[in-house]
């Protein structure tokens, strides 16, 4: 399995495939590979000639120390895990000094909006990291294509904005979320959970699934009233926020209208560990 940790060196080995015509598919990663994250290269090698998996924990999207310091960090184990699904990904995993030579900080971006809403509230500079470190990937890789999951929804709709106003030649792929067998979405953060709470947290899948019923017949502030409620009998689980937003601007429902895709965003803290997760309303 091709491994690089300088982004030099990769570039050098991509430009002859891109030289050739060659497709290249991309899956950006903070490592920590779950089952997820599998499915996004799985798909990435049915519609490109070449996949590369970055391994990356990006310090400029954290803006709480603690968790980037607790951040999973199982670059051996990771590359296994590649290695077995198909031993020709190529595999990007660089120093914090590779990506920002001398300079660990973000550029601002401009979203239209998208970054001040929901995760955008609760974790200010977040998006800036974001939009630094997957722009500076996408200048490295020069993908044909870039394959993100669905549970981080709103940064799936950031990155795709990102491409829109910079004009960058990438086709941004987003990918269903996959779950535990008790409906969590997979996560990284989940190796941080107790088996027990692991099994507790099976509560953030139900309880979207019931939000979603509840919204065919009540408005928007009922639903969001009945999901506090929910967790304010939830021992180990403190809500961080639940929201119903429209799908492309992300601005929160107030009335429903039937031209409109709506999605359910729900962000919750269990022992300090922050899980999120999000269901269409379709």
């Amino acid at each position: 399995m091709p491994l690089y940790t300088q982004q030099s060196d990769l570039k050098h080995y991509l430009s002859a495939q891109i030289a050739a015509n060659k497709t290249i598919g991309f899956v950006p990663t903070m490592g920590a590979l779950h089952q997820g994250h599998l499915s996004l290269m799985e798909q990435s090698k049915h519609n490109n000639d070449f996949t590369v998996v970055s391994i990356f924990v990006n310090p400029t999207q954290f803006n709480n120390q603690e968790d980037l310091e607790k951040y999973p960090r199982t670059l051996e184990s990771d590359l296994n895990k590649i290695n077995q699904l198909d031993d020709s990904i190529i595999v990007y995993a660089p120093s914090i000094e590779d990506i920002y030579t001398n300079k660990t900080e973000s550029t601002h971006f401009d979203y239209d909006g998208l970054e001040f809403q929901m995760e955008g509230k609760h974790r200010p500079g977040h998006f800036d990291g974001v939009g630094t470190i997957v722009k500076k990937l996408f200048e490295i890789v020069q993908p044909n294509r870039a394959y993100f999951g669905k549970k981080d929804f709103q940064q799936l709709q950031i990155v795709k904005k990102l491409v829109e106003k910079h004009h960058i030649p990438v086709e941004v792929v987003g990918c269903e979320i996959f779950r535990e067998e008790n409906g969590l979405a997979m996560s990284s953060r989940n190796e941080r959970l107790s088996a027990e709470e692991r099994a507790e947290a099976s509560i953030i899948y139900k309880t979207l699934n019931q939000a979603k019923e509840l919204f065919k017949t009540e408005t928007p502030q009922s639903v969001n009233e009945w999901v506090v409620k929910v967790f304010e009998n939830q021992k180990h689980f403190e809500l961080e926020y639940f929201e119903i937003a429209e799908e492309e601007t992300l601005l929160t429902c107030n009335t429903k209208e039937s031209n409109k895709n709506y999605r359910a965003f729900i962000a919750v803290f269990v022992n300090n560990i922050r899980l999120i997760d999000n269901i269409s309303l379709k």
